[in-house]
């Protein structure tokens, strides 16, 4: 170990950052989504981040792992492939964060895809708007968005 990687001693913080929408309510649900893991995490700090279009940004979810006692912040991107974001938009928007903090770390996580639970979470959600559309209740996203939802088109 040369110093610079993690180790059982850091105190992490977590940065969740999706791409973020000018739909408000699709940037409340990020939000909402992580702050309700973040009791349970064992994280000094779990922030959401929006890497464009909202707030709270990468560098204001940095600022508050670093706040709340983080050495070490983990950027990990809401995204399911590793694109151009995650290759280049996220890293260099993380670094201009990090440069504001000498002597915290960072990593950046790698995209969810292709783990292989995301097809157990597909099929459920396909599986649960199936029988939405005939005629069961619908899901968290589905529910009083008259129409947008689940639907046979």
């Amino acid at each position: 170990m040369t110093g610079t990687e993690p180790g059982p001693g850091d105190r992490v913080g977590l940065v969740v950052v999706d791409h973020g929408s000018a739909r408000g309510e699709a940037n409340r649900w990020h939000e909402e989504f992580v702050r309700s893991w973040s009791d349970r995490a064992g994280y000094v700090a779990v922030e959401p981040a929006h890497m464009e279009l909202a707030e709270p940004s990468i560098s204001a979810a940095f600022d508050a792992c670093v706040q709340a006692g983080a050495d070490l912040v983990v950027v990990a991107p809401f995204f399911l492939w590793p694109g151009r974001h995650w290759r280049e938009d996220i890293p260099a928007l993380a670094e201009a964060a990090a440069v504001r903090h000498p002597g915290v770390r960072h990593v950046i996580a790698a995209p969810l895809g292709p783990h292989p639970l995301l097809q157990a979470v597909v099929d459920e959600r396909v599986r649960r708007c199936l029988g939405h559309v005939a005629g069961g209740p619908g899901c968290e996203l589905c529910t009083g968005t008259d129409g947008e939802g689940c639907r046979v088109r």
